[in-house]
Formats: C-alpha cells, sequence, structure tokens
C-alpha cells in the first residue's frame, strides 16, 4: 500500500514541485505516474524513497508512516523496496551474478541462499545464459533486466521503476514492460513513472497524472482509507 494525503514539497528556491497531491495505491496495483518534464513525477518518487521530506502532508508505504520514521530505519526502509532506474545503476565490474547478489549481499544473505536465489531470478528475466557477462556486453534491454533481477531479489513488496525504458528501444522497451506486468501478476506493487504516452496507452493501466505539480487525472479515484499504523521500536 502506498498512500499520499494532501502531500505537498516547496524547495528552497520557493518552487513549489509537489501542491497537495493525495493518492492510493493499493497493493497488488500496477500504476504509471505521467506528466511533462517538471510536473513532479522525479519529486514524488525522491518522497517515496525517503530522500526528500515533504513540506506538508502524510506519506504511507507497506503501513509505515514516512514522517514518523527514525532517520536510522530509512536504510532498512529502502532495502525494501526495489527500484529501478532509467539508467541503469549497474556496477560495471562485477558479472550479471554479481550485481544481483550484491543486492543480498548488503543485507546479509548467507551464500547459500545467494547460490540458490539468484540463478532463479536471472532466469525470470530471461538471462541465466548471461551470469558470467559484464554490463558492457549486454544490450541496452539486458541491462535492465539485470537491474530488475537485481530489484526484485530481496522480494520487496513495492517495485518503483524511474524511466525503466527511457533509454531503450521499441522493441526491448515492450519487453520490459511485459517482464513488470508479469512481476505484478505474482503479486508486487508496480509504480512506473515515465513520459511516454504510448507506452501507457498500450498497457492498459491505473494512470495518475501530473501537471506542475497537481495531480489533474487518476483513473481510479480510491479514497484514502483509515488505516492503523506500524509503529517503530525505539
Amino acid at each position: 500500500m502506498i498512500e499520499m494525503e494532501r502531500v505537498s514539497k516547496t524547495y528552497e528556491t520557493g518552487c513549489k514541485a509537489v501542491k497537495n497531491v493525495s493518492f492510493t495505491i493499493a497493493d497488488g496495483e500496477f500504476v504509471f505516474v505521467v506528466g511533462k518534464s517538471g510536473s513532479g513525477k522525479s519529486t514524488l518518487l525522491k518522497l517515496l524513497l525517503k530522500e526528500l521530506e515533504p513540506t506538508k502532508g502524510r506519506i504511507v508505504v507497506n503501513d509505515m508512516d514516512l514522517g514518523r520514521m527514525p532517520r536510522r530505519y530509512v536504510p532498512k526502509y529502502r532495502r525494501g523496496l526495489g527500484v529501478v532506474f532509467q539508467d541503469f545503476r549497474l556496477l560495471k565490474d562485477l558479472t550479471v551474478f554479481e550485481n544481483v547478489a550484491f543486492a543480498q549481499r548488503v543485507v546479509g544473505a548467507p551464500g547459500r541462499v545467494i547460490r540458490e536465489s539468484v540463478p532463479r531470478m536471472l532466469q525470470m528475466v530471461g538471462l541465466s545464459a548471461k551470469y558470467k557477462a559484464y554490463p558492457r556486453q549486454l544490450s541496452g534491454g539486458e541491462q535492465q533486466r539485470v537491474a530488475i533481477a537485481r530489484a526484485l531479489i530481496n522480494s520487496p513488496r513495492v517495485l518503483l521503476a524511474d524511466e525503466p525504458t527511457g533509454n531503450l528501444d521499441h522493441e526491448n522497451a515492450g519487453g520490459i514492460m511485459r517482464l513488470l506486468e508479469d512481476i505484478n501478476s505474482q503479486g508486487t506493487t508496480v509504480l512506473v513513472i515515465t513520459h511516454s504516452q504510448e507506452l501507457v496507452r498500450q498497457m492498459g493501466k491505473r494512470v495518475i497524472t501530473m501537471d506542475r505539480g497537481s495531480l489533474i487525472g487518476d483513473t481510479a479515484g480510491l479514497k484514502i482509507p483509515e488505516r492503523r499504523r506500524r509503529g517503530y521500536e525505539n
């Protein structure tokens, strides 16, 4: 579950990047956030990642109120999210296997678990035969598949994808979106930020539309329910 309730973000320059935005994304939904450059999409993502703090409003992800989250808990919170970026962000000196395994090593997964889970994940994204390859030896579509595998290896409940097809041709973009749809069908909540209207039309999913910081359209328009929030240990 992702909830934004009357969220605004004003930068120190006075720029109002997000203006009184409210929406709810239920567990297991696939949702696009669309809008032109400067519409507030990237700021929304940074707010969800707790890289930025809202000027006002409340943000809840997986029943965790980000405004009440202690600073020491933030790294653990971020590790619980799957995040995919337009520029892949793979470690160039590591193989495909090592890039995906890195995400598990960060959370202290045992070697046995890594040896079992990484091959399964690479099979899921169609890269079993490329496990020894380095990023420079892969196509753009293949690099993005590695990035998706890395984002999913720790079984996050939510996957955030920031322009995941922005650097890909039409064929590879379609392949990545089908992969995200397959991931969503297995229960993962997927939020995709994009400017590609064509891609959105082809997918036929829920669409949240931003313009100059404001939410101007939502094909679902779900009401934010009152929920009991998860607490944090001191």
